[in-house]
């Protein structure tokens, strides 16, 4: 009888346990563009008065119009790691190193619309 109520309780705690990390993993997973905005403000620091405003911008409009996923990914690390729109070419696979030069064209006004004026945009 004690070994059954026993098991019974190892059982329901187990249960407990694994509906509560369920419960709790959604807010582990941090939201890619608050990611971004917490990564890229402390790089904008004494460049801009709203930093928060400037990355938020930037990620929502000029990193918007690169609809290629691996030059938007590269273009979102290189804000977020030097405070300036650029992308090494050792972040994007070789086949498409040749489209760096035409993002940055893409990507002109909307980042100097989110620099100079992200209220705006």
């Amino acid at each position: 009888m004690i070994v059954r109520f026993c098991a019974a309780v190892f059982v329901s705690v187990l249960t407990i346990n694994a509906a509560q990390a369920q419960v709790r993993a959604p807010s582990r997973l941090p939201d890619p563009r608050t990611e971004f905005v917490r990564q890229c403000a402390p790089r904008m620091l004494g460049r801009w008065e709203h930093p928060e405003e400037v990355c938020g911008c930037l990620h929502d409009h000029a990193a918007a119009a690169v609809e290629d996923r691996d030059l938007r990914e590269a273009l979102l690390r290189g804000i977020s790691e030097t405070g300036v729109p650029t992308i090494e070419t050792d972040w994007v696979p070789a086949s498409k190193q040749g489209e760096i030069g035409p993002t940055f064209t893409k990507i002109a006004k909307p980042t100097l619309q989110c620099m100079f004026d992200p209220a705006k945009q």
